[in-house]
């Protein structure tokens, strides 16, 4: 492309009526029209209307017969669903839209927000890791979450279970982000529906994907370079040598974002990728301290702690739910690592009386699952 195209046509503003955002939505919904496409588009023509115009005519050059661009009625339900959920519509360029995602050469041309997107302005610091996360594992991240929250930073996460839960729910307090591979009404998984409804409520919940998107495999890898991309650094806490977290890792490299990482035991398969990253030249995190050395402190905190929302709050007289017969052992199991961790530890972690713990420990103890050390201390054996 002559680099000459690009001062052919005004300079690019934002969409500031509801059809140029209608407009908008067409393009980048049209067959086979991603952020990059779409970026390159609008350069081109100058316009998305001019964009729009154009498009069939170079789906016919490239070969692609009877090509036709999202019908406006596709455009006008996914509008109608996003007024039934309540979300909002960010256009690049919007001065709402996230700063941090403008350099960034696939940024998406739309975003759908719910809750305060004032957050989305703020510095961000992403937490990622494991699914499957040790009990060590989910303890760094929400002191992670906690102590960079109080410094100034939002959280910003996938809305995974694990490390992804674990850091949202710290950090709703001090402002937290979740980006979703699906529609940002569909929840998934959906063990985190109370989660996210409080993140809609207190934090900010966005997506690229149209309203209604049950999220697919390859969502997953789009989802993440704006959870790096959103961020100052990517720090992750645990991960496997092969993960998700890994791929977000090498997406904020070369977004040139910092990647940080948490250390792990070298036998614990959740901390092989994190091992792997400080090999190869992540900064080792051992704490919040760590993390603002490396990226630079906020002056202050840009929004106030509030000391009463608290996470998964328990009541007088509540009782933690209990694990159906034989889930007990897979999350005694799932807690555990190679790294010894204190029973008493461990029963905090599961919430549940001592009197259902310890007679599962001794069975796993019998079947050479995990292995009691003195002073109470209890880990895996591979």
């Amino acid at each position: 492309m002559a680099e000459g195209l690009f001062f052919l046509h005004p300079p690019f503003t934002p969409p500031t009526t509801e059809d140029d955002r209608s407009s908008w939505l067409r393009l980048i919904r049209s067959r086979r029209v991603g952020a990059v496409t779409f970026h390159r588009l609008l350069a081109e023509h100058g316009s998305v209307a001019a964009a729009l115009a154009a498009l069939p005519g170079i789906a016919r050059a490239a070969g692609i017969e009877n090509y036709a661009v999202c019908p406006m009625g596709v455009v006008q339900h996914e509008l109608a669903q996003a007024r039934a959920v309540g979300a909002r519509l960010l256009c690049f360029g919007d001065p709402d839209y996230p700063a941090s995602l403008i350099d960034l050469p696939d940024a998406p041309p739309i975003l759908w927000a719910q809750g305060d997107v004032s957050l989305l302005n703020r510095p961000m610091v992403a937490l990622v890791g494991a699914r499957n996360a040790s009990s060590l594992g989910l303890r760094m991240a929400r002191q992670l979450a906690e102590s960079l929250g109080a410094a100034g930073h939002v959280i910003v996460s996938g809305l995974a279970r694990g490390i992804d839960a674990e850091a949202h729910a710290a950090a709703l307090a001090t402002g937290t982000v979740a980006v979703q591979a699906g529609g940002v009404d569909v929840i998934y998984p959906e063990e985190n529906a109370d989660l996210a409804a409080r993140i809609a409520a207190e934090g900010c919940r966005i997506s690229e994907q149209p309203i209604g998107t049950e999220p697919q495999a390859r969502h997953f890898p789009l989802r993440n370079r704006i959870v790096s991309g959103l961020s100052r650094a990517v720090v992750v806490v645990e991960a496997a040598a092969r993960s998700g977290s890994l791929i977000t890792a090498r997406t904020a490299l070369d977004q040139g974002r910092d990647v940080l990482a948490v250390p792990g035991h070298p036998f614990d398969a959740r901390a092989a990728g994190c091992n792997l990253l400080i090999r190869d030249g992540a900064t080792l995190v051992r704490g919040a301290e760590d993390v603002i050395e490396a990226i630079g402190a906020v002056a202050r905190p840009a929004r106030p702690v509030r000391p009463t929302a608290v996470v998964t709050p328990l009541r007088r007289g509540d009782v933690p739910p209990r694990p159906a017969p034989g889930d007990l052992p897979a999350r005694i199991l799932g807690c555990l690592g190679p790294s010894p961790l204190a029973e008493d530890q461990l029963i905090r972690d599961l919430g549940l009386p001592p009197a259902e713990i310890l007679p599962e420990l001794l069975t796993l103890e019998l079947e050479g699952r995990i292995r009691r050390q003195p002073g109470g201390l209890v880990s895996l054996i591979d």
